[in-house]
């Protein structure tokens, strides 16, 4: 098989593994720019409500560019196809099937030393050469790494807003994930991850690792804030108040649920979402340490 009829193979086989006709994957990838949408929204504030401020009270804002009806067709299809079906370690919450926010937080529960921390801009910050790369790492082929690149990737970037974007932002991170569970493991240490939100607890204080752990997500081409780092026991970790005892909904949830408590409302969103964080109390936290 010559080089021109590998390529022609290499996208048939793309579009047999996601179930897509490929004339008319053809015809979108030509025009690429007309499947997405571009608009800037203020950032929400998970745990106190509203929008996030920056220190003058200017609201944070961020690009969302969602793909269109066809596109996001295609990209649920990678996504289902092709990205799910790659393992990813227990200590990964976001974007991933039964896991979630909550637990996240919960293996934090019962440890004392908490450090949290998240990465900037993490999104926008994933080059469309790192993605390209990355399947390429996972064994397959320059052509097939093209395809999953091209109609995953839009102005160079990681786009904020489809459906797989965080699967792909997850397996970029793999690589600094293991040589932050290694390091975790060697000392005793509880590690999530939700997207770009990171934590790390542990019953004995690691102040003297902080550095360290720091410094392997900066060593991985990442971009940290040092405003959202923190140092401290009981922290509100994605959303869930986390305790010695137990976890919880911020104050904020737990007043919508009171107020729809005294509604007459069949679904009652708030009152579920708490429900599902407190009903985790009747269990064990899982330490994601080995």
């Amino acid at each position: 098989m010559n080089s021109s009829q590998f390529k022609k193979s290499q996208f048939k086989l793309f579009c047999a593994d996601i179930g897509y006709d490929p004339k008319d994957l053809e015809s979108i990838a030509e025009n690429i720019d007309a499947h997405y949408k571009e608009r800037t929204e203020y950032k929400p504030d998970k745990k106190n409500g509203g929008f996030k401020k920056y220190k003058d009270g200017t609201l944070k804002t961020r690009i969302i560019r969602p793909s269109s009806k066809k596109l996001k067709k295609i990209q649920r299809r990678i996504k289902d196809k092709i990205l799910e079906p790659i393992k990813l370690p227990t200590h990964i919450h976001g974007g991933v099937k039964k896991r979630s926010n909550i637990s996240n937080a919960k293996p934090h529960q019962g440890n004392k030393y908490q450090l949290t921390t998240d990465l900037q801009n993490f999104f926008p910050n994933i080059k469309q050469d790192v993605i390209y790369n990355t399947f390429l790492n996972l064994g397959y082929s320059n052509h097939y790494s093209h395809w999953v690149t091209k109609m995953t990737t839009w102005k160079y970037e990681l786009p904020q807003g489809t459906p797989t974007s965080t699967h792909l932002a997850n397996l970029v991170f793999l690589e600094t994930d293991f040589r932050i569970i290694d390091l975790c493991n060697k000392n005793k240490i509880t590690y999530t991850r939700y997207v770009d939100d990171l934590t790390f607890s542990s019953p004995v204080c690691f102040k003297h690792l902080i550095s360290e752990l720091l410094g392997l997500i900066i060593s991985g081409g990442f971009k940290i804030s040092y405003r959202k780092t923190k140092y401290e026991g009981n922290q509100n970790i994605t959303g869930i108040d986390v305790f010695n005892n137990y976890i919880d909904a911020p104050k904020r949830i737990i007043d919508k649920a009171a107020e729809e408590s005294l509604t007459q409302k069949d679904f009652k969103p708030y009152s579920i979402y708490m429900n599902n964080i407190r009903k985790t109390n009747t269990k064990k936290p899982a330490a994601n340490i080995g």
